[in-house]
């Protein structure tokens, strides 16, 4: 895994890329995010960075999450955090603050994860994007019904429905990636970065950002 930054979901708007092309982008408020702790290989058995994202105030931080910070990173304890495993050690030192302007310098494509809207307990059509049954004459008030569920006859099979079967249940609320998304422009003042497409998750959900790993 490569090293990647946490931050928040603004919002969705389009600006003009270069051409005179409009372009719908995502806007990230990513970071900053200060190095809390660097793992390597001889004390841990694997390299490491762990950051956090958002201060946490003190009276709600537990006496464990202050005193992670007290010591070395000398930073308010943290909302989130995320500990990313490298292949490499890392030169990071604990108390560093990162910055997407310094870690998506030169990236051109990245990686977002995050966590999609919740839908609670919905239909099979909603939730596997079935087209229902028939609305015809026959079949009466059970339109929107996912069909054929499996054998339930006792001569048949093991009577009961396959494992994986698409039926209602909890739509949502699961960790989404989108993988190879252009990144557009860096607002290294403000902390914003502007991916192409669009990003899972609601207006101001959490979400991590890294250099993408896909090959084309």
């Amino acid at each position: 895994m490569t090293l990647g930054l946490l931050g928040l979901k603004v919002g969705m708007t389009q600006v003009y890329e270069e051409g005179g092309k409009i372009a719908p982008v995502t806007v990230l408020k990513v970071g900053p995010c200060p190095v809390l702790l660097v793992r390597d290989q001889k004390r841990d058995g694997y390299d490491a960075v762990q950051i956090g994202f958002l201060d946490k105030a003190r009276r709600k931080a537990t006496r464990a999450e202050r005193g992670h910070v007290s010591s070395k990173a000398e930073c308010e304890p943290q909302r989130f955090v995320k500990e990313f495993r490298l292949e490499q050690p890392s030169e990071l030192k604990v108390g560093a603050v990162l910055t997407p302007g310094e870690v998506f310098k030169d990236i051109k494509s990245v990686d977002v994860v995050g966590t999609s809207k919740g839908r609670g307990t919905a239909g099979a059509m909603k939730r596997h994007n079935f087209h229902g049954l028939p609305a015809s004459h026959g079949v009466k008030k059970h339109h929107r019904s996912p069909g054929s569920v499996g054998s339930l006859a006792s001569n048949r099979g093991s009577g009961r429905p396959k494992k994986g079967k698409k039926l209602p249940g909890r739509y949502g609320a699961e960790r989404v990636t989108v993988r190879n998304l252009k990144v557009v422009k860096i607002d290294a003042e403000n902390h914003l970065v502007l991916v192409r497409g669009a990003v899972p998750g609601p207006t101001g959900g959490i979400i991590l950002i890294r250099p993408t790993n896909k090959k084309k």
